[in-house]
């Protein structure tokens, strides 16, 4: 079970709290697993990536295992302790202002 974490305001819309849990199949990708939290909740659908490209918001950020994954490939593979439910995939909307 891959564990990801959205932020409060994602979690409200969701209407879930806490962790989400998702089953996926095959090599799990930020592509892969943001098309399932989107499937299971499209309510989300645009507010993570936009709707045609498929890119990520300016102001969301993803990080794994303390790193931040937010530039990299969707495609590329997530770290092993994501993918096995160990660590969570996080999903945080970036604060600005000044």
């Amino acid at each position: 079970m891959i564990r990801v974490i959205l932020p409060p305001n994602l979690r409200t819309l969701a209407h879930v709290e806490g962790e989400v849990g998702l089953e996926l199949n095959g090599t799990v990708t930020q592509r892969s697993l943001l098309d399932a939290v989107e499937s299971k909740y499209p309510m989300l659908r645009g507010t993570i990536r936009d709707h045609v490209t498929q890119i990520r918001r300016p102001m969301v950020r993803f990080f794994a295992c303390g790193e931040d994954l937010s530039h990299e490939s969707p495609d590329a593979p997530l770290p092993d302790a994501i993918a096995n439910g160990v660590e969570p995939f996080l999903i945080i909307g970036a604060i600005a202002g000044g």
